[in-house]
């Protein structure tokens, strides 16, 4: 707003003189919220003078010394329209209502026990904002505050703000800058004074809920004394919370809702909720092991579920994922499997498959995957349209800890800030307010697509398990405990009160309950018979790693595929040296080159792809390839638009999707693990940046990866990409850690495998989909063989071959003047061939063991049965001795050999670091493992 038009307007309004102060507190209150000031005001502030886009913080210095200026050239020219005291009353009051968004969270009523010490909030009493006793009578306009009337004596606001932000339900959700979500939080509380309408209905059945979550508790405390079972008790409410948010979901047209949590209300949450029959959790814990269970299993409150529950708006799948004890982790296998879920129903907004995460007080402020996952939920290739997160906050955390050693915020839930999530504390004593804020938090999610938070705030009413004895860390919490009463008993005592209900009906709920567990039958009404709502696995059951497929893709197919990989946009202009690497793909398709490693790679995706199959491919810089290989997507140089090649082979393709991942490997591993164990029909990678950079995701790898079918039966596909090899690199470029999976491999769990040549990775990514076996692929893959000239393949390789275990002798040797054979894997196996050629040996043949695990037994012995004059083999490994493969995998080598045939290592010494930091140390390690495996010792 130009200067003359500005002072025009001032000397025509009531702002002239001695309103300048309302002027001042009116734009302080429009910089704490526009919305908070009426539309006219917000035009003549948006007009103001502002500093330039780079300025860190907006001074309002600036506009506050203008107003002055202004008003100070109009004071003798101007008549006062309206009284400068009222008006400034008028605005400390819309003041006092910004306070109570701001913090009145800080004095709700939230703490079921009434043990929180929380100072009070001085800017929530009228006198902070000037406003006495004698304005109590008088009537202001109430700005923006929704509650259905412009103005209202100050009285009246004040409770109403009470009611709103100070009563079982403290919401946080100012810190958020989007005005119109801050608004339509501000709509659904104030337009109902922070007080829930439930019918008669919905009330009995908050109460048969909560009888239920008490009875199940009280039930297993009296058959399974002292057993472990993580009890609900004391955080109750989360039963008809969960079942209000399915009940809603329902209605609001999802069709499938996926849920994790940790142990604490486990059991409750599978009988209670998810419908498991009593009678088989009765089983469990009398140690019986039912018919259809397999592999070594795991105990009860890790166990997953899957039913149908009905809803007014029709049948909703239910899935309650299987965890580890690890907190937290389950949280992006969740996410993971939910966006699975999504993409194969075409869902792009989360209308349809809804995560529920449900997190401990101590966890959700103390693991650092949550902020991961946080941090990932509006990334394009990891965002599900919003998660609803519950805390069960029970004020103690895992053990025995105090709120101030958890953590150094306010309230465990500060970390949802990263993201502007708003966030519900709720009192779990009140149930009706549970299910208020249950329903504002799902509508939220499914309006404006991101993650909300509510804090159920409640107790534990036992140890951290039932044989702990809490009052040895919490004697006062538990003394407090001992004598409240629980919130079954508290919400019937209310309704008989309110004579919504009488002491009759609540005692037959509990009797009717405890003879439905004496039934053993299901006790969730809604329950209902599974129909086939998720992916079907059977035709992946049963199948083991000898069985056979056909794989094969005829060479002109092939040629026609990598000739379609190779098109682009005319206007598409490519970096120089992305479009010499096309140029050379062209060549190779023509025959004109060897095939590379890059091109290999990308030619499988093609044949998946062209096969209808679904990829997904993610890393933190899969679109590319950490080292320059892949480039599956095409940066065009002029206006840096993209085009993917291999999501356009033809119309009838498979889907492609490959995404620069956050910046995280536990996260994104675990989601990519829960998207591979519900999308089993496609291909699912996650590439490290580096292969040791997968140890940042090591708990996901042991808890899920390695263990998940023998534990829970859940078959996974999943491929990991590691990038490994000694390159002179130093210890956190080298090594993939190989040993570790190696010590994780039995009971044939997963696939290890170090692929030398390009036909052998495009046979390896074909046959983790064509084979119809879904078990995790662990890759040991390239960096210098990427572009080694060595490592090359042909054309026929790809289309006539197969992925070969294990890699004879490439040479023409005479079988009868070997004496030694040498196995290895990997990079070294071109490092030991040039050598041997060098020294023109004719005594030493070189045996590649492709696949580590499971242990390709009978190819290594069918490989090595010419050489019938072997005086001794050597296993040679650029890894130090502790490390690689050799003491994991040894006595398979031993297996393989002849009788009498010593068995002897060639490699680096045994270190603490996975390598050497300086150049010409590791040149001169390198020099000397090779010749080591190559000399003979004269007898």
């Amino acid at each position: 707003m130009h200067n003359g038009v500005m002072k025009a307007w001032l000397e025509s309004s009531h702002l002239a003189g001695a309103n300048a102060t309302y002027v001042e507190d009116l734009y302080e209150l429009y910089l704490s919220d526009p919305e908070q000031v009426s539309e006219e005001w917000r035009r003549v502030f948006d007009g103001l003078p502002m500093q330039p886009d780079d300025v860190v913080e907006q001074p309002h210095s600036r506009v506050r010394d203008y107003f002055r200026r202004l008003a100070k050239e109009t004071k003798h020219s101007s008549a006062q329209v309206s009284d400068p005291e009222v008006d400034a009353k008028q605005v400390k009051v819309l003041q006092l209502i910004n306070a109570y968004r701001f913090r009145g969270h800080q004095a709700a009523d939230l703490d079921p026990l009434g043990l929180w010490k929380r100072p009070p909030v001085a800017e929530l009493e009228p006198a902070f904002h000037s406003l006495t006793d004698d304005d109590l009578d008088e009537t202001f306009n109430v700005g923006s505050f929704a509650i259905g009337q412009e103005s209202m004596t100050l009285r009246d606001l004040h409770k109403a703000l009470q009611k709103t932000y100070c009563g079982s339900v403290g919401a946080e959700y100012m810190h958020m800058t989007n005005t119109e979500q801050k608004r339509w939080i501000q709509q659904r509380l104030e337009s109902v004074v922070g007080q829930p309408s439930f019918d008669e209905d919905q009330k009995n059945t908050f109460l048969e809920e909560l009888t239920a979550a008490e009875g199940l508790e009280r039930y297993l405390g009296a058959k399974f004394p002292g057993a472990k079972r993580f009890s609900l008790e004391g955080g109750d409410a989360l039963v008809p919370m969960t079942k209000e948010l399915i009940r809603h979901a329902g209605a609001s047209g999802l069709r499938e809702v996926v849920i994790g949590m940790a142990h604490r209300g486990r059991l409750n949450m599978l009988v209670n909720v998810l419908g498991k029959k009593p009678q088989d959790l009765f089983d469990e814990f009398a140690g019986k092991k039912h018919d259809d269970t397999w592999g070594t299993g795991d105990v009860k409150y890790h166990q997953g579920f899957s039913a149908d529950f009905a809803t007014p708006g029709g049948d909703v799948h239910l899935a309650l994922a299987f965890n580890p004890s690890h907190l937290e982790i389950v949280n992006p296998v969740v996410i993971g499997s939910v966006r699975a879920r999504q993409d194969r129903l075409g869902d792009k907004d989360g209308s349809m498959v809804l995560p529920i995460t449900i997190h401990g007080d101590s966890a959700i402020a103390g693991q650092g995957v949550v902020a991961e996952t946080f941090n990932m939920s509006q990334a394009r290739g990891f965002r599900v349209g919003g998660t609803v997160r519950i805390v069960v906050n029970n004020q103690v955390g895992f053990t025995t800890s105090n709120p101030h050693d958890m953590r150094s915020t306010m309230y465990c839930t500060d970390i949802a800030k990263m993201v502007q999530a708003p966030i519900f504390h709720v009192n779990s004593d009140d149930p009706e307010a549970v299910a208020f804020v249950t329903r504002i938090a799902l509508d939220f999610r499914n309006t404006f697509h991101k993650d909300v938070i509510i804090d159920l705030v409640c107790y534990r009413r036992h140890g951290h398990n039932e044989a702990d004895e809490p009052n040895a860390t919490q004697p006062l919490m538990y003394q407090k405990i001992k004598k409240h009463p629980t919130p079954r008993k508290l919400y019937a005592d209310v309704l008989i009160e309110r004579n919504e209900s009488d002491i009759e009906t609540a005692t037959q709920m509990v009797n009717e309950y405890r003879d439905a567990l004496d039934r053993g039958e299901v006790v969730v009404k809604e329950w209902r018979p599974m129909a086939l709502h998720s992916v079907d696995w059977s035709p992946y059951l049963g199948h083991e790693w000898d069985m056979e497929w056909d794989s094969a893709v005829g060479k002109e197919r092939v040629i026609e595929l990598g000739e379609r990989l190779g098109q682009f946009p005319e206007s598409h202009k490519l970096q120089s040296r992305v479009n010499k690497l096309y140029n050379d793909r062209a060549a190779m398709m023509s025959g004109e080159k060897m095939v590379d490693w890059g091109m290999a790679e990308t030619l499988a995706y093609a044949t998946i792809l062209d096969d209808g199959k679904r990829i997904r491919i993610s890393g933190q810089d899969a679109g590319r390839g950490t080292f320059f290989h892949r480039h599956s997507v095409l940066h065009n140089q002029d206006d840096a638009s993209t085009y993917i090649p291999l999501a356009n082979i033809h119309d009838k393709q498979g889907p492609f999707q490959v995404f620069d991942s956050v910046l995280s490997e536990e996260a994104v591993l675990a989601f990519e693990y829960g998207y591979a164990t519900a999308e089993p029909s496609g291909l699912t990678i996650w590439e490290a940046q580096f292969g040791d950079f997968a140890n940042g995701a090591q708990v996901v790898i042991d808890q899920f990866i390695s263990s998940g079918e023998q534990k829970w039966g859940r078959l996974c596909g999943l491929t990991m990409l590691l990038p490994h090899g000694y390159e002179g690199q130093g210890p956190e470029h080298s090594s993939a850690r190989l040993e570790r999976y190696l010590q994780l491999c039995a009971e044939q769990n997963m696939q290890v495998i170090i692929p030398s040549t390009p036909a052998q990775v495009y046979h390896m990514i074909r046959r983790q989909v064509v084979r119809p076996m879904r078990r995790p692929l662990i890759v040991m893959s390239p960096k210098s063989l990427l572009r080694h000239p060595l490592c090359t393949s042909s054309l026929d390789d790809l289309a006539s071959g197969t992925f070969e275990p294990a890699i004879g002798e490439v040479d023409d040797l005479n079988p009868e003047n070997v004496k030694r054979v040498i196995f290895c894997s990997g990079k070294v196996y071109f490092d030991l061939l040039e050598q041997r050629r060098n020294n023109e040996q004719e005594d030493v043949a070189i045996v590649r063991i492709e696949q580590l695990y499971p242990f390709p037994l009978d190819d290594v012995r069918a490989k090595i049965s010419k050489y019938t004059n072997v005086q001794d083999v050597v296993w040679c490994q650029e890894e130090p001795q502790n490390q690689g493969a050799w003491y994991s995998s040894q006595h398979n080598f031993r297996a393989a050999i002849p009788v009498g045939v010593d068995l002897k290592y060639a490699g680096r010494p045994a270190s603490a670091s996975p390598a050497v930091g300086y150049m010409s140390v590791h040149l001169k390690q390198q020099k000397a493992l090779i010749e080591d495996a190559l000399t003979l010792i004269k007898n």
